[in-house]
């Protein structure tokens, strides 16, 4: 099954050297030629095969375990390139192997496009992504044992300099470790679970009934993704709503909520999408998205040129009596029900007519033309954002001078935005209680002496990708949350269309206060402490790393994504 997959490519003066296509695992092999002497070949590891390949143990265990129907046995793996390493003589017959050295090349997948220079932004987005594979080498990826003539061979012919090799004792390409994860052994596995569904979703009420009386906040995973779905397909196919506003950032390749957006366009409503084309990596899947909406006849735009859309927000017109109802929901996440199961995010329905004409607003900036700056509640990158959070960092600074109670507390994606880091530094100074919870790049220093010795700096990270973003103002008790779709980063603040919204419902606020944010701070078994010295550490099992105390006030282990798992949201409850 392997050999006939593979192309062995001489490199001499009669073949020229091959191209080598971004993170594939390839061999430079070596071999001996009894008339012409020592020659060398590339072979491509071919990616459309499985990488591990499984191989039964000649010694078999003492019981063994019952799997369904099936007995399981013990099971070894090898690498596919040791399997084809092993049998190169098969590919070069007649010539001696001497050796086979593993290799990886990672090519610049990034580019840049001038915006106003391109006549159809879609077109050129499929050219740069046609273009993708072939970019410049950055990076070679070697065997430690690779020796320096191989390794200049393709250092020179990929145009490389001596800094951009990096030596491995390890096989390269470990994420291929995934595959791994279709063995089957549950035990060896997270047990799985099933996401609760609302009692409004599950009766099958209206979504436009239960945002009447209330607002709704769904936490998936722990909550099902179905009722956005549901919220979508419900406008779609409702006589009475006339128009639906939607974002797409990263949907996935196959989408239900782009499928109950051309249902709606078949069915006479005006959809309008905001597709981003340049959401990284995404670009491909999205050019498809783009065009079927545009062949469904959905009014399909791209942004904002220069900028990224990368808010979350969609938003249902309905006609109610004599008047117009808006309906918006928005998120911290995608509207992609396959990282719904796996990223932690916030979604917040509401019928507030201010936050639905904020929203409204935005999408006619989106879609026409607008230099509006000032929103009734919402806050708006790359507009006034950045100065609001840093006007409520100040406004918490002078509420603790007055009450001593001063307390901040952000959970987000990444932490660089120098003026925010400012900010912060000067609130711990003031004896502001800070803590934070940026699950990746962090460029605030911890643990300062007179600077941020106060400043708490936590990474979670468990069974779930933690996404949202939440931002706790304590305010003197006028407590005020924030969630969305923006980090406190130089390019989400002033190169992207972000916004963050407040929760409105008191009871909602304190479920999100308590539940998420909190209940997060004071993990002490997923969590890593930042320290004064730049290391993360993680966090001993019933050390304190929250000052505050976990929810239920008492508990030495806190593992926040199993208590959210086991148990019942309180958002949930059906008044």
């Amino acid at each position: 099954r392997i050999f006939p997959a593979l192309t062995p490519l001489a490199f001499d003066p009669a073949h020229p050297f091959p191209h080598i296509s971004n993170l594939s695992i390839n061999l430079a092999v070596v071999v001996e030629d009894p008339e012409l002497g020592e020659r060398f070949a590339r072979l491509k590891v071919p990616n459309a095969l499985q990488r591990l390949l499984p191989v039964p143990s000649e010694k078999r265990p003492k019981r063994p375990v019952r799997l369904g129907l099936a007995e399981a046995t013990q099971v070894g793996f090898v690498w596919l390139e040791e399997v084809i390493a092993a049998n190169l003589d098969l590919l070069f017959p007649g010539l001696e192997i001497r050796a086979a050295y593993p290799f990886r090349v990672t090519r610049d997948a990034d580019f840049e496009i001038e915006e106003d220079e391109a006549a159809d932004l879609l077109a050129t987005m499929q050219d740069f992504v046609d273009q993708r594979h072939f970019g410049s080498a950055v990076r070679l990826e070697v065997s430690s044992e690779t020796p320096a003539r191989i390794r200049e061979i393709l250092v020179s012919n990929l145009g490389l300099a001596p800094y951009q090799v990096f030596y491995s004792d390890v096989p390269l390409g470990l994420g291929d470790l995934q595959e791994l994860t279709a063995v089957d052994r549950p035990k060896l596995k997270e047990p799985p679970f099933q996401p609760r569904v609302p009692g409004f979703s599950a009766s099958g009420e209206s979504m436009f009934s239960v945002l009447k009386r209330r607002e709704v906040v769904l936490y998936h995973p722990y909550d099902s993704f179905a009722p956005v779905v549901d919220f979508v397909s419900e406008a779609a196919h409702d006589p009475a709503v006339l128009a639906i506003k939607q974002t797409l950032y990263r949907v996935g390749p196959s989408s239900p909520i782009v499928a109950q957006l051309m249902k709606a366009r078949a069915n006479g409503k005006q959809v309008s999408a905001v597709v981003e084309l340049k959401a990284r990596f995404d670009e491909a899947n999205n050019i498809d998205w783009a065009q079927a909406l545009e062949r469904a006849g959905v009014h399909v735009v791209y942004g904002l040129m220069g900028l990224k859309t990368h808010l979350k927000a969609c938003l249902v017109v309905r006609r109610e009596g004599d008047g117009i109802v808006r309906y918006v929901h928005l998120a911290t996440g995608n509207y992609n029900p396959v990282t719904a199961r796996i990223y932690g995010d916030l979604g917040y329905f509401t019928a507030d007519p201010d936050i639905a004409a904020d929203v409204s607003d935005l999408f006619n900036a989106l879609t026409g033309y607008s230099r509006k700056q000032q929103y009734r509640k919402l806050l708006v990158a790359p507009g006034t954002m950045r100065q609001e959070l840093l006007r409520r960092i100040e406004r918490e600074i002078a509420c603790h001078r007055k009450t001593g109670d001063g307390h901040l507390a952000f959970k987000m994606n990444a932490l660089v935005d120098p003026a925010c880091i400012q900010a912060l530094y000067r609130a711990a100074q003031a004896g502001v209680k800070v803590e934070l919870q940026p699950r990746a790049i962090c460029c605030l220093k911890a643990g300062v002496v007179g600077l941020s010795e106060s400043i708490v700096v936590t990474s979670l990270v468990g069974r779930f990708l933690e996404h949202s973003r939440i931002y706790y103002f304590h305010n003197s008790g006028d407590e005020e949350i924030l969630i969305g779709s923006a980090d406190l980063m130089q390019r989400n603040l002033d190169g992207r269309v972000e916004l963050l919204v407040p929760i409105q419902d008191p009871k909602l606020r304190v479920a999100v206060r308590d539940e998420i944010l909190f209940r997060h701070l004071a993990d002490n078994i997923n969590t890593w402490r930042l320290g004064r010295d730049d290391e993360y550490l993680r966090a001993a099992l019933g050390g304190a790393v929250s000052s505050r105390a976990a929810p239920n006030g008492s508990a030495s282990t806190i593992d926040s994504q199993s208590l959210l798992l086991s148990g019942r949201s309180p958002w949930l409850v059906d008044d």
